[in-house]
């Protein structure tokens, strides 16, 4: 097994599930690229080794995500499809391995997003997710277009992608995003139960109940998200888009 290329991204095998934990606290583990590079890279490293028979995401005990760094995002705009966000959506969204994740706290854009590519989700009572796509003048990522109103129903989907506004852990589990909803005490630990529940399973079994489950999403999904990078570039050079994002960065730099 390969170790991370990013020290706010750790590996750890525990009993044939690999662990990846997204670790800058002090940040709301806000991701950038070279922490999106080490979890793209950690998933295609466990999709290729025997031992790894599943895959955990998870944060920290008060957070999830808040999502992209905004100043590492601004320093590097362009949205080709080989940076390292996208390749991450890649790898989550062809992960042969089942994928887990544990949320507790924040989980806010891609935060949310990236649970739509995962097979189980348990959150954390206190745990809410937000898609603030439109508030940012900008448009939904990866794959979310396609997979939320598969998941939750077209209304719905328009709910949470249009209005943008922050839903709570009981919400998303009502929508069927979260499989359950836990005390902030026990999330984690019932995830990896769970997560080594399913790696005691027989291997073959499940990556292949998995590979038919998702048999015809894969192409869609490669389109969408094409698509949405074509759209969230363009959108993010409009003067809505721009305009928030400088109003963030001079906060910051008053802060």
């Amino acid at each position: 097994m390969i170790s991370s290329s990013d020290p706010h991204i750790s590996y750890q095998n525990s009993h044939g599930v690999l662990v990846l934990q997204i670790n800058r606290p002090d940040k709301k583990n806000a991701l950038t690229q070279t922490m999106y590079a080490a979890l793209a890279q950690g998933i295609v490293a466990a999709d290729k080794d025997d031992d790894i028979k599943v895959i955990l995401i998870r944060g920290t005990e008060e957070c999830f995500t808040s999502g992209n760094d905004v100043n590492d995002f601004v320093k590097a705009p362009d949205m080709g499809t080989e940076r390292p966000s996208v390749q991450f959506m890649k790898a989550i969204g062809h992960a042969r391995k089942p994928v887990i994740a544990a949320v507790g706290g924040l989980a806010i854009g891609i935060g949310t997003t990236m649970l739509l590519h995962c097979d189980l989700v348990y959150a954390a009572e206190e745990s809410f997710m937000q898609l603030p796509f439109t508030r940012l003048g900008l448009c939904p990522e990866a794959g979310s277009s396609l997979l939320l109103q598969q998941i939750v129903g077209h209304q719905r989907a328009s709910e949470l992608l249009l209005l943008g506004e922050r839903f709570s852990a009981q919400k998303a589990r009502e929508y069927g995003i979260v499989n359950e909803v836990l005390p902030a005490a026990g999330y984690l630990e019932h995830a990896m139960n769970k997560a080594h529940e399913l790696a005691r399973l027989p291997a073959d079994a499940v990556q292949t109940s998995k590979a038919l489950i998702k048999r015809n999403q894969a192409k869609p999904l490669d389109d969408i998200i094409t698509t949405e990078l074509e759209e969230f570039a363009r959108l993010l050079q409009s003067p809505d888009a721009q305009a928030v994002f400088q109003a963030f960065l001079n906060k910051k730099s008053r802060a």
